[in-house]
């Protein structure tokens, strides 16, 4: 399951759940991954949007690419909070030497300063991980349906489901662009990362061109059906709460209720003095 193909995961227990019971695990992750600030409970909150993917039978080849397109700015992250962040930082791990110029004996490394630049790679995990577990494992068709239901207007969700249906043409593109590239003789692969960066830099516009060219298509199809985006019609999939979607709109409301209740009450999740 990639990117290239949203709403084709493999048969599993998340395919099956209604789509607003997948958009309030949604919303209580989300909810959870900013409550809290403490490293432990946001890893252990990541760790758990993994093993979810895992077991909706998620390929994360996508995500991981996207991960580790993101591992430089998680190193800015994490040493910009160790390096700058004072307001939590207080135990001194490093200092820079007196003799350095203009920092020598001011820029200090801090272990809560790591510390908060872990929560908050953690924060970003898991929001990356949810999003996948949530649109992969659901059908457009069955997304539109969930959200007419939730009484969102049938434009607004017919125009969110349009935008994902863009994405797997919005790859293929890119990923034909880049093979023309090739038969022409540019070897990208050999590349220093700078020039890769000017090629990659260099797709953008004729993919926005196709992207541009594409939404007109649409846009005259439309027209000339006479779409009116009205809600008032019949849907060939329907949108039905099960038990289990029940149960899983049950465990996240008391989750969601207990873990605001615990840190209003004895401040669980507090990014606390020793960073934890």
């Amino acid at each position: 399951m990639t990117w290239r193909n949203i709403g084709s995961a493999k048969e599993s227990l998340f395919t099956r759940l209604d789509f607003r019971s997948k958009l309030a695990l949604l919303l209580v992750a989300t909810c959870l991954a900013f409550l809290w600030e403490s490293p432990k409970l946001t890893g252990a909150l990541a760790l758990t949007m993994l093993l979810l993917c895992l077991l909706a039978r998620i390929q994360l080849d996508d995500v991981s690419r996207t991960l580790l397109i993101m591992l430089p700015f998680y190193a800015i992250l994490l040493l910009t909070h160790g390096f700058f962040n004072t307001y939590v930082g207080r135990t001194t791990l490093w200092v820079a030497p007196a003799n350095w110029w203009w920092i020598g004996g001011k820029l200090r490394l801090t272990a809560e300063g790591l510390a908060y630049g872990v929560m908050v790679i953690f924060r970003t995990l898991t929001l990356i991980l949810t999003i996948p577990l949530v649109i992969f494992t659901t059908d457009l068709s069955t997304l539109i349906v969930g959200l007419v239901r939730m009484r969102v207007p049938y434009r607004v969700a017919f125009v969110f489901s349009a935008t994902l249906r863009f994405l797997p043409l919005w790859f293929q593109e890119i990923q034909a662009i880049q093979e023309a590239q090739r038969l022409r003789g540019l070897a990208v692969e050999s590349m220093n990362w700078l020039k890769r960066v000017l090629v990659y830099s260099r797709i953008a516009v004729p993919l926005i061109l196709g992207a541009l060219t594409r939404s007109q298509q649409i846009e005259v199809a439309l027209a000339a059906r006479a779409f009116s985006g009205s809600p008032k019609r019949t849907y060939l999939h329907e949108s039905t709460l099960h038990a289990a979607d029940y149960a899983v709109l049950f465990l996240c409301s008391s989750v969601l209720l207990v873990a605001v209740w615990l840190r209003v009450t004895t401040g669980l999740g507090r990014f606390g003095p020793a960073g934890l």
